[in-house]
């Protein structure tokens, strides 16, 4: 019994002991209680997360969600986080008194800060039949790096998958295996022919003016035809009517600004949207071979928008681009010494669009549409004011319209529209000059029209289906003179037996037919589908040229007797699935496209002033396949996406079993654009209101090239000798990319939004190849062409006034 007393006395004690000591010791420690709530509504936040230091996590300590922490004096780090909202971060200094702390969190799901904007909710990409669809908006393309800080839709488009280029100054984008002639790209409905400034530097779209876009690459509507391979819709934003805006950019590359102003309040308002560049001092600062040497661009967007009724809208948007580009490269053309090479290019676009409801269901929409697209080569005569140019250019006229019925089960629309091309394939215009005479390839006239019906049909709560026909035709148009040759000789001018002139008005060729589309969706469950989709398309419009990726000059032709027009059929499968609150979206989808009446150039091809392009060109079979995985993260401080693709891109070309009739001996051969390894990924990181964190990496298996397979010896001299195309690949092509953006630093005005954008392009400086070509020197040598061979810092400022 002595024993239980003398234990419980012990136990009372050295409880005693235990609690006075930690009484003594909270003497040394600070309260600090954090109160966590919303910061919309106020309410309280009860299962936050706080931490310090980064290392110990802190939970409520009672119901109504207030943390109360014990911290000695000193410096600590304090985050407060909880799921679905931004993370606080603090720096927290702590002395004698006790801290009340009062933390409000940001909404994310009130921010809008989705990657990809969806006109039919965060879960379309499950909900919807349609399959190889990539909506971007404006604000995601924002933060990918820019390069020289310039905002680039194209290089947005490249961080897609199934989406590349052949290089870093290439001429648009290759989507799915297809070439860059094969995308139809639109601005506001007018077609872009050349999409990029300074030979493939930057996009030519301001990104000011632009809202965002879709990307039409698997799953391809009615109501769009003329290309083989997909589809970049792009669209302006529509002026406020409601109260002046204004927003602009400063940067080493360019400068640009964008107002909005209401002309009637409520009614009528226009946009204008200006970029110009002022870099050619740059050159001057660098090696003295790039004195010489000069290169800038301007465009301006403009669109005024005319709010007649509840039922009536009018809207005209307007496009005018220009480039020019000097090298001290000299140049010949007859007896013409030229003391530099000029390139001079401009885009002309307009449409004019109404649309009327008539009720909430039944609407109808007509566009106009306007291109001029005018590139032209210039040659400054030696000790002469004159210039030498080689001029070529596109019209193209359209008138189309549509009609569209709503339903709960059905989104029908179908249309009509008619394009007129009127090419100029190449003048030489040799001004004053007395030793060049006046050239001019004979001008190219052609219709090409279409209608089309499409629903998007509603079946059940799991099944959707995507249904479209449209059906083509296109008739060549004279004046034109048609050749006919010897078949049993390959088509030169060597091997022709007669000939046959069309009046103007007079059609010398005629093809068309139907364009099937068809989507369809099986729901899973609410929150996975699968997808199949099948799409045929004809195009009758084609750039052909010899070099590795068309220049803004290369030459583009109409179809005629002998250039057929290219037909492709794509099937395409995916699975879809996303996160219960859609903040994730995984994909994996698989693709086939096969092209009949592919067009490459014969060896030694030169189409510079050719009436007949036929005896330059064959044509042969594609095939292009491949499978595309992405995963994305649409809400929070952190959003972006990581993607992989594999693909082939592969041609066969055989017309006859002569050496001038076929490629590669008539087997098949990668594309010059066959990349089959592709990985891409982006994030942007929020740290609070005002700074902003984005990295991107890129991947990509390196594109073919042609090396010789042996060597002709001619008087003493060695010449490479060429038998298969595309034979050999150059290095693989990978690059890091950073950018900081500190929104209002400093001031923070009532109307006025500034931010700093800090960009390295190419942060570990990695010297990837653009091409390789050779050279005799000392025998013949293979040389390594690479556009960024280095880090490229750059500095903008960009501002909005609202």
């Amino acid at each position: 019994m002595k024993t239980i007393i003398l234990l419980l006395i012990s136990i009372l004690f050295l409880l005693h002991f235990s609690s006075f000591s930690q009484g003594a010791d909270k003497q040394h420690f600070v309260t600090i209680k954090v109160i966590v709530r919303d910061s919309s509504d106020n309410s309280l936040l009860k299962d936050a997360v706080v931490r310090v230091d980064f290392q110990k996590v802190y939970s409520s300590s009672d119901s109504t969600g207030i943390h109360t922490l014990f911290l000695r004096k000193g410096t600590y780090a304090l985050s407060v986080s909880h799921l679905g909202y931004r993370t606080f971060n603090l720096k927290l200094f702590v002395n004698n008194k006790n801290i009340n702390l009062n933390v409000k969190l940001v909404n994310v799901a009130r921010e809008l800060d989705e990657v990809v904007v969806n006109s039919q909710g965060g879960n379309s990409n499950v909900v919807r039949p349609l399959l190889g669809v990539n909506p971007l908006s404006m604000k995601m393309i924002k933060r990918i790096p820019a390069m020289m800080g310039e905002t680039d839709v194209l290089r947005g488009l490249q961080m897609l998958p199934g989406v590349t280029s052949v290089g870093e100054a290439a001429n648009g984008v290759n989507i799915r295996g297809g070439t860059t002639d094969q995308n139809l790209i639109l601005l506001d409905d007018t077609p872009i022919f050349n999409p990029t400034h300074l030979f493939g530097l930057f996009s030519i779209f301001p990104p000011d003016a632009i809202t965002g876009l879709d990307l039409y690459k698997g799953g391809i509507p009615a109501r769009f035809g003329g290309r083989a391979s997909s589809v970049v819709d792009i669209y302006m934003i529509n002026p406020s009517l409601e109260k002046f805006k204004m927003t602009g950019g400063i940067s080493l590359v360019s400068n640009r600004l964008t107002i909005e102003q209401p002309l009637i309040k409520d009614k009528l308002g226009i946009m204008v949207s200006g970029r110009a560049s002022f870099n050619d001092f740059l050159f001057k600062l660098g090696p003295p071979r790039l004195e010489n040497i000069k290169a800038n661009f301007y465009d301006l967007a403009t669109k005024i928008y005319y709010k007649i009724n509840t039922k009536n809208t009018l809207s005209l948007s307007g496009y005018l681009s220009k480039d020019f580009f000097q090298t001290d490269l000299l140049g010949t053309i007859g007896n013409v010494n030229a003391t530099s090479t000029q390139y001079d290019y401009r885009t002309v676009n307009s449409s004019l669009k109404w649309f009327h409801a008539f009720n909430s269901k039944l609407n109808l929409q007509t566009v106009a549409v306007y291109t001029h697209y005018q590139p032209q080569t210039l040659l400054p005569e030696l000790n002469s004011n004159n210039k030498v140019s080689i001029a070529s250019g596109i019209r193209y006229n359209q008138i189309k319209s549509s009609l569209s019925y709503n339903t709960e089960e059905h989104k029908i629309e179908m249309g009509i529209s008619t394009i007129l091309y009127d090419i100029n394939p190449g003048t030489l215009n040799p001004g004053t000059s007395k030793s060049v005479n006046f050239k001019s390839a004979p001008a190219e006239k052609s219709i090409e029209s279409g209608i089309y019906v499409e629903d998007e049909y509603t079946l059940s709560k799991r099944f959707n289906l995507s249904f479209g026909l449209r059906y083509s035709q296109y008739w060549t148009m004279g004046p034109s003179t048609v050749r006919y040759y010897d078949p049993s000789l390959p088509k030169s001018d060597f091997s022709v037996i007669d000939s046959t002139v069309y009046q103007s008005g007079q059609s010398s060729a005629k093809y068309g037919g139907f364009e099937p589309r068809l989507a369809l969706k099986y729901s899973l469950n609410e929150v996975s589908s699968i997808k199949f989709g099948y799409s045929l398309m004809r195009q009758y419009l084609q750039v052909v040229s010899n070099t590795t990726t068309p220049l803004p000059t290369s030459r583009w032709a109409t179809s005629n007797k002998y250039i057929k027009p290219q037909v492709s059929q794509l099937f395409s499968v995916g699975y879809f699935k996303n996160s219960k609150d859609n903040v994730y979206e995984f994909s994996l989808e698989a693709y086939q496209r096969t092209t009949e009446n592919i067009i490459d150039f014969k060896p030694g091809a030169d189409f510079l002033f050719q009436p007949y392009i036929e005896t330059q060109t064959l044509q042969g079979k594609g095939n292009a396949y491949g499978i595309e995985l992405m995963l994305s993260k649409k809400k929070g401080a952190a959003t972006g996406w990581i993607n992989y693709t594999y693909s082939r891109a592969l041609n066969q070309i055989k017309v006859g079993d002569r050496f001038e009739e076929q490629i590669n001996n008539g087997k098949w051969y990668a594309t010059n654009f066959d990349r089959p390894h592709s990985l891409n990924a982006t994030i942007s990181v929020a740290q609070g209101k005002h700074h902003e964190f984005g990295f991107t990496f890129v991947y990509n298996t390196g594109r073919p090239f042609t090396v010789p397979d042996g060597f002709v010896m001619y008087n003493d001299v060695k010449y490479p000798f060429y038998r298969d195309r595309n034979n050999d690949r150059i290095k693989d092509y990978h690059r890091l990319d950073f950018s900081w953006t500190i929104h209002n630093p400093t001031l923070n005005k009532k109307y006025w939004e500034g931010s700093w954008t800090f960009t390295v392009y190419n942060i570990y400086a990695r010297a990837n190849a653009y091409s390789v070509y050779l050279r005799s020197e000392n025998g013949l040598r293979a040389y390594q062409l690479t556009i960024f061979g280095s880090a490229i810092p750059s500095l903008t400022y960009n501002f909005k006034f609202i």
